[in-house]
Order: C-alpha cells, then sequence, then structure tokens
C-alpha cells in the first residue's frame, strides 16, 4: 500500500503566497504591456524587449525566432517547429536557444481580453557571463538528455516578477540603462536554475553536440542561396554525415536540408513583399535554379503559389490599415 503523500502545512502556506504573488504580477503585466502597446502589433521600447499586442486570433506567421525568452500576459500561442507543436499561455513560458525558422500562431485573444506578450532576446555573451558567474549554483537542471533547442516550461513566481520589473523600466527610461542589464542577468540566472537550465547552458557549452549545431546553423543561415554539401559540412564540424544528421534534427526538429529551404523560402517571401521581386527573380536569389520547383516548394510551405500570397498579404496589410 502506497502512503499518500502530505504537504508541510509551512511549504502550503509558501505554495499559496507564491501563487498569489504570482497572479499580481500577471495582474500588473497585462496593465504596463496594454499601455506600452495601446494597438495591435509590437513594440521594442528598450533594445532586445519586445511587447506584443493582438485584439483577435491571427493567422499562422512565419519567422525565424532568435534565442529568446517569452512570457504571455494574456491569452495563449502555439509555436510549430518542424513536426513538433508548443503551446503556451499565462501559466508557461517558452525558451528559444538557437535561431530556428517557426511557425507561430495566436490562439486565444479578443478586443476585451487581447492577447499580450513579452519576449526578451538572449545574448550568447549575456548567458555566459551568468553561467560563469554562477558556476555550480545553477545547475543543469534536465538531464534528460533532451538537446531540442525550445521547450515550454512552467512560469515562477519569481522569474515573473523580474519580467515585470524588467518591464516596469518602459515607463522609466532614466532607469533603464542601469537597471535592465542587472534584471536580464537575473532572468538568465532564473532561467538557469529552473528546469530548463541545461537546455540555456546549450548555448554556450565548450562540450556536447550543440554547438557544433550552432555553428551549422550560423553556416546555413549564411550560405542559404549555396548548394548544400552535406559532406563537407559535416567534415567541417568533425561529424560523420549520419550523426550529423542526427544531432542536427535533435535540436532543430528538422533535417539540414529542410532548415536551408525554410530560410529560403522566408527570404524568398521578403522580397517579394518588401522589394518588388518577381517570382522568378526571387526563386533565382535564394538559390533555386527552377522556378516551378520553387513555386511547389512555397506553395507547400505558405499555402499558396508565390504571387498570389503576396497579393493576399499586401491587401490583409491594406485592411488593418484602413
Amino acid at each position: 500500500m502506497c502512503a499518500a503523500f502530505t504537504m508541510n502545512p509551512r511549504e502550503g502556506e509558501q505554495a499559496t503566497l507564491a501563487a498569489a504573488r504570482k497572479h499580481a504580477s500577471q495582474l500588473e503585466l497585462i496593465d504596463r504591456i496594454g499601455r506600452a502597446v495601446p494597438a495591435d502589433g509590437v513594440a521594442e521600447p528598450m533594445s532586445g524587449v519586445f511587447l506584443a499586442r493582438a485584439s483577435a486570433a491571427l493567422e499562422r506567421v512565419h519567422s525565424v525566432t532568435e534565442p529568446s525568452f517569452c512570457v504571455i500576459a494574456q491569452g495563449s500561442k502555439e509555436t510549430l517547429l518542424g513536426d513538433c507543436r508548443y503551446r503556451y499561455d499565462a501559466a508557461t513560458y517558452l525558451l528559444t536557444t538557437l535561431e530556428l525558422p517557426r511557425v507561430s500562431q495566436v490562439l486565444e485573444a479578443s478586443p476585451a481580453r487581447p492577447y499580450l506578450s513579452f519576449r526578451l532576446v538572449l545574448t550568447p555573451d549575456a548567458v555566459r557571463s551568468v553561467v560563469m558567474e554562477a558556476g555550480d549554483a545553477a545547475p543543469a537542471a534536465n538531464g534528460n538528455g533532451d538537446e531540442r533547442a525550445i521547450a515550454v516550461s512552467p512560469l515562477e513566481a519569481d522569474l515573473m516578477d523580474a519580467v515585470v520589473r524588467l518591464v516596469r523600466l518602459v515607463e522609466r527610461p532614466d532607469e533603464a540603462h542601469v537597471l535592465k542589464p542587472l534584471i536580464t542577468r537575473e532572468i538568465v540566472y532564473r532561467l538557469l536554475r529552473g528546469e530548463q537550465g541545461a537546455r540555456l547552458r546549450h548555448m554556450v557549452a565548450a562540450e556536447g553536440h550543440t554547438p557544433p549545431i550552432a555553428r551549422a546553423i550560423e553556416r546555413l543561415r549564411r550560405d542559404f542561396d549555396q548548394p548544400l554539401r552535406m559532406e563537407q559540412l559535416a567534415g567541417d564540424l568533425g561529424m560523420s554525415v549520419s550523426s550529423f544528421h542526427h544531432r542536427f534534427k535533435d535540436v532543430t526538429a528538422m533535417s539540414p536540408l529542410q532548415y536551408q529551404k525554410q530560410i529560403r523560402l522566408q527570404e524568398a517571401r521578403r522580397l517579394m513583399l518588401n522589394e518588388n521581386f518577381d517570382a522568378a527573380s526571387a526563386a533565382f536569389r535564394v538559390g533555386y535554379q527552377d522556378a516551378s520547383h520553387f513555386s511547389r516548394e512555397y506553395k507547400g510551405l505558405f499555402g499558396f503559389p508565390p504571387m498570389r500570397d503576396v497579393q493576399r498579404l499586401r491587401e490583409s496589410a491594406t485592411e488593418a490599415i484602413g
């Protein structure tokens, strides 16, 4: 017969106080983001700090995410990476530790309760500095071997409190240049102490498989318009082709070829939308030699042929402005 688990009364009291503190912080975060972003859109009131608002559930957005820590004050969102789905809301946070092509979608939002979110860009230098100073005080918490460069975890009260204090600086620009780096370090430290500590350490680890994959991603991002020579890339990283392919998919949820394809197609979309390239010119610029092949892959990713997709996006932007 198994013994029933009984929470210590003091632990129960502490958990209740933490929940109340977190709820108060969430209410303040809703208020502050709402004031900082009064209309739908994204603002960067401080370098590396992005606040967003949406008054309705949105269609899927394709982007390349930076290493970031993301918190939702109100509403919910889903991020797709390869075949994996990550849904998060006000009770959780999303952590990404590499540049990854992803698809995201706001799921819950309305004019009365708009989607409101916070995102902090994490740089390797900032993470490395905290890791070195914390030493063994910030243990690698998730030793389950999961190397995926993205995860969702419960948002604890202390971490939420630090987010609120950082967002307060939006209205205190005279204090931000001093306090923002300190609060950012606290956020990084608390992430290191949490269940995603090992994942965050992957950004700066000197050993393991993630650093070679980070170098491969840097190469693919830089030379996305060049043919992918798997043998050469794997050899440059000191890995066999099969090992490289396996580890790349472990970290990014996609193969190197899939990663390159998404980077190419997103850049082609940008060229057509923002620089008025036609489909054939955009295809050639990003490395495609066959326009029909480009069109098929473009439709497979975005759901529409290239020029129809661009026209649709422009019409949607015009309606939003109007």
